[in-house]
C-alpha cells in the first residue's frame, strides 16, 4: 500500500500547501482518494506528482466540511466512474463561528443526488478490503477546538464524520479531522487491530490560532501510548505545536505533509 498526501497544510518539495486534506491511496485492489481538499489544489498537486485522478475508483469524504470535500464538483467533472462514499448528514448545513460571525463551511448540497454518490448512514462495508465506521461517543479527550463548529441544530455532534479501515497486508486506519476525538476513534478501531493510523487530531483552531492546552495533549499522549506497536501519522488540523508535543511523548508519531508518500 502506498499513501501520498495531495492536499495538506504543509508541503514538501514542489507541491502546493493548503489548509485541508486529501490522501491518494493505492492498494492491491483500489485507487482511493480519502478527502478532496477545498479547491483546485488537489488537481494541481496530482499533476505535479504524476497521479491520474481519472483512474481513481473509490472516494471517501470523511465529513461535511469544505476543506475535505470542496473539490467534489470538479472531481466529478474529471472522473465519471468512482463511487464516492459520504455520510448522508454530511450534506446538511455546517458552520464555523467566531465571535458573532457564522461562516458556511459545508459541502455543496446540490451534488448530493449525483449518481456516483453513495450516501452512508453509520458503519458501512464497501468490500472485503475497505470499510467505514462512525463514532458516536465523544467523552474521552474531546478537543475544545470543536466548540466553534455548528450544524443546523446547534453545536456539531459530528455524526456526519466517518473513518476508513483498509485491510491489505497491514490494517490501516485513516481519519479526516478526528472531530469525535482520536482516543474515542482508536477505542472503536481497536477491534480491527490497525497497525497504522493516519489523520488529523483537530487540536488547533485555525480561526483563533490557538492550540489546545497541554493538559489535554498530555492526556491524549497517555491514551495513545496504550497502543503499543501502532505507527501514527498526523497532519492537517493537529497543528505544529500539538504535533511537537506529541512527538516528544510518543516515539511512533510522524507527520504526513503534502507531497510526501509512505509505503506500508
Amino acid at each position: 500500500m502506498k499513501i501520498t498526501a495531495l492536499v495538506e497544510n504543509k508541503s514538501e518539495g514542489r507541491t502546493i500547501p493548503k489548509h485541508g486534506l486529501s490522501l491518494y491511496i493505492e492498494t492491491q485492489k483500489h485507487k482511493i482518494l480519502f478527502d478532496l481538499g477545498p479547491d483546485d489544489t488537489l488537481f494541481k498537486n496530482a499533476e505535479i506528482m504524476n497521479i491520474d485522478l481519472s483512474e481513481v475508483d473509490t472516494v471517501v469524504i470523511s465529513h461535511g466540511h469544505m476543506d475535505h470535500g470542496g473539490a467534489l464538483k470538479r472531481f466529478l467533472q474529471v472522473n465519471g466512474k468512482a463511487r464516492i462514499y459520504v455520510q448522508r448528514t454530511a450534506f446538511e448545513p455546517h458552520y464555523s463561528k467566531f465571535l458573532f460571525l457564522k461562516v458556511n463551511v459545508g459541502l455543496d448540497a446540490d451534488l448530493k443526488s449525483n449518481p456516483q454518490i453513495v450516501l452512508t448512514e453509520g458503519d458501512y462495508q464497501i468490500d472485503e478490503e475497505l470499510s467505514l465506521f462512525t463514532v458516536s461517543r465523544r467523552d474521552k479527550c474531546y478537543s475544545g477546538a470543536n466548540d466553534a463548529l455548528y450544524n443546523k441544530s446547534g453545536k456539531d455532534d459530528f455524526l456526519h464524520e466517518q473513518n476508513l479501515l483498509i485491510r491489505d497486508k497491514k490494517t490501516v486506519l485513516i481519519t479526516g479531522c478526528g472531530h469525535t476525538g482520536i482516543v474515542n476513534i482508536m477505542e472503536k478501531a481497536a477491534a480491527f487491530s490497525p497497525q497504522v493510523c493516519i489523520g488529523g487530531f483537530h487540536l488547533f483552531n485555525p480561526l483563533t490560532k490557538k492550540t489546545e492546552p497541554v493538559s489535554l495533549l498530555n492526556n491524549i499522549a497517555q491514551e495513545l501510548q496504550k497502543y503499543d506497536g501502532i505507527r501514527f501519522y498526523t497532519c492537517h488540523c493537529t497543528g505544529s505545536e500539538a504535533y511537537q508535543f506529541l512527538v516528544r511523548q510518543l516515539p511512533d508519531v510522524g507527520y504526513l505533509s503534502c507531497g510526501k508518500s509512505i509505503d506500508i
